[in-house]
């Protein structure tokens, strides 16, 4: 492993050079807090945005209505990152609208920000990178998969990252119960996965610092406790000082969640962060939601 290697994006340094420029492609929450981070450490970054008349470090892109950059815009763009979901067709805007333009571009790196959920139901058991797709995945999960396999397939050094439930400042569960609407739910044996967006961050910068040869195709950025929902919401309810909201067993309640709802009770299982952790030495700041709940408490002075 090189030497160079970030062990955490607070000690990180600028992963890129002079002469290089990087494109995040969506700029949500997640692709707005590497943009930044990357912008802190002094890397020239630019960020798409769905608006013709872009501002400084955006570039302009929908690829529903047809708004893509110049091929002058993209100039000296050498790294990728894409953050966007697959469109109502189920594939990848990026590839679908700007692989013209980027097959000009001498990339060194594309990262490609997918889910967990192509695991799909595991029942509660463990997963890696090479564990295969469950073979009843949800709509929005199979779509991921098939972006990811166009992206591996793209002829291109492409990083697959998978994803489990984001939080961070902004959007965690303490925010949810101050606002009073916090669902206290629990089912049984049901688990869920997580990550701290700055873990998310810190682990596409320790990536970006190794050598090509060094970087898996796949790598699961998740952390340390799969915990039940309940139990989350206990917790924070706790920093908060707070009552917890009327317990809701899920049996009882699934008659009246939406479908986007019950497809997210539906999968269970625990995901491995070993690859990231153990083989490629990235040292988690949140290794639990403990610590990123305690963080985002003083992030947004809460208490």
């Amino acid at each position: 492993m090189s030497n160079t290697g970030v062990l955490t994006s607070r000690g990180a340094v600028n992963p890129l050079s002079p002469d290089q420029r990087l494109l995040v492609v969506g700029g949500g929450y997640t692709g707005q807090h590497f943009a930044e981070r990357l912008r802190q450490l002094g890397a020239d970054v630019v960020v798409t945005h769905r608006r013709a008349a872009a501002a400084a470090g955006e570039l302009p892109f929908d690829s529903s209505t047809g708004l893509l950059p110049s091929a002058a815009e993209l100039q000296g763009i050498s790294h990728l990152l894409v953050t966007a979901p697959p469109d109502r067709q189920g594939q990848d805007p990026c590839l679908s609208s700007l692989k013209p333009l980027l097959d000009e571009l001498p990339l060194q790196w594309a990262g490609y920000l997918s889910t967990t959920g192509v695991y799909g139901n595991q029942h509660g058991e463990w997963v890696d990178e090479y564990t295969p797709p469950a073979a009843d995945l949800l709509p929005r999960s199979q779509a991921r998969l098939q972006c990811e396999q166009a992206w591996l397939n793209s002829g291109w050094p492409v990083q697959v990252f998978r994803l489990p439930g984001i939080y961070g400042p902004g959007r965690n569960s303490l925010l949810a119960l101050q606002r009073g609407d916090a669902r206290h739910v629990h089912k049984p044996g049901q688990v869920f996965c997580r990550v701290h967006v700055d873990d998310i961050v810190g682990a596409l910068l320790h990536c970006l610092q190794l050598a090509a040869t060094q970087r898996p195709s796949i790598v699961n950025v998740c952390d340390n406790r799969p915990a039940p929902s309940s139990e989350l919401l206990g917790y924070a309810a706790h920093l908060l000082d707070c009552p917890l909201p009327e317990l809701h067993w899920f049996e009882a309640v699934q008659g009246s969640m939406s479908p986007m709802a019950l497809s997210f009770w539906r999968d269970n299982r625990r995901v491995s962060n070993g690859k990231l952790t153990k083989e490629l030495g990235y040292a988690l700041q949140f290794p639990s939601y403990r610590e990123g709940l305690q963080a985002c408490l003083k992030a947004e002075a809460l208490d």
